[in-house]
């Protein structure tokens, strides 16, 4: 074998009055690097809190060039299902095939905005990784056109194809500790003012990843509504 492999455990937590610092769910990783360059993310999400639940499970894969190939996902809300779905890229068109109880059966095709910068897939260690797709320089800001299976801050819809331009902003670079260990790191932001095709304007969102080409989700949170926390906890590359 001569892919390489990098594991993970992330812990949420919450920064709301009354219940700061608590679970409110949990998110493990795998990402396969390829002889070739092709990469691959494996991830499971549970997000307890706020009602109703989400669980998700997704199957991510990036070619060599850095374009996405194909994204697999499946979707339980409320610990009901809400929908599972397949998405590709040929370089021209993003296709969908997927299937929901609130949406049936559903086949869709959309000429893509050129240059696609990725698949937008709602993990969180799948924010930090878009991010290390880019070259920065510190203070700069750029913009991610990329493709979603859904609009939802949380990502709590059936699958269908949404179109989301997100400003991503370098602030610099430091060192970071966290549960998993300590780390040279980039801190971005994503910035969103409501215009950028989610579903209502993002609140703030800091996140910092690991300084070097696998781009690891470190630490990071959400202000405003949200007010979540993200942290790494295990790690194994």
């Amino acid at each position: 074998m001569k892919h390489r492999l990098i594991e993970g455990r992330l812990a949420y937590t919450s920064r709301k009055p009354g219940i700061e610092g608590q679970s409110r769910g949990f998110e493990t990783f795998m990402f396969t690097r390829h002889a070739d360059g092709k990469v691959t993310l494996r991830a499971h999400c549970e997000i307890d809190e706020p009602e109703p639940t989400v669980m998700r499970d997704i199957i991510y894969s990036i070619d060599e060039h850095g374009q996405p190939m194909d994204l697999h996902v499946r979707l339980t809300v409320g610990d009901a299902f809400m929908g599972s779905g397949w998405l590709r890229f040929d370089g021209e068109t993003i296709e969908c095939e997927s299937y929901g109880p609130s949406i049936g059966r559903l086949s869709q095709q959309v000429k893509a905005q050129l240059p696609v910068d990725g698949f937008g897939t709602h993990p969180i260690v799948a924010d930090g990784y878009l991010l290390s797709t880019k070259q920065w320089e510190v203070g700069q800001k750029q913009t991610f056109n990329v493709y979603l299976p859904s609009p939802d801050h949380r990502g709590a819809t059936p699958p269908q194809i949404a179109h989301v331009r997100i400003d991503g902003l370098f602030v610099g670079r430091e060192e970071v500790t966290v549960e998993a260990g300590t780390f040279a790191a980039r801190h971005f932001q994503f910035i969103d003012d409501g215009t950028s095709g989610l579903a209502g304007e993002h609140p703030p969102y800091d996140l910092w990843i690991t300084d070097d080409e696998d781009g690891i989700f470190l630490k990071g949170g959400v202000g405003g509504y949200m007010m979540t926390w993200y942290e790494l906890v295990e790690l194994k590359r």
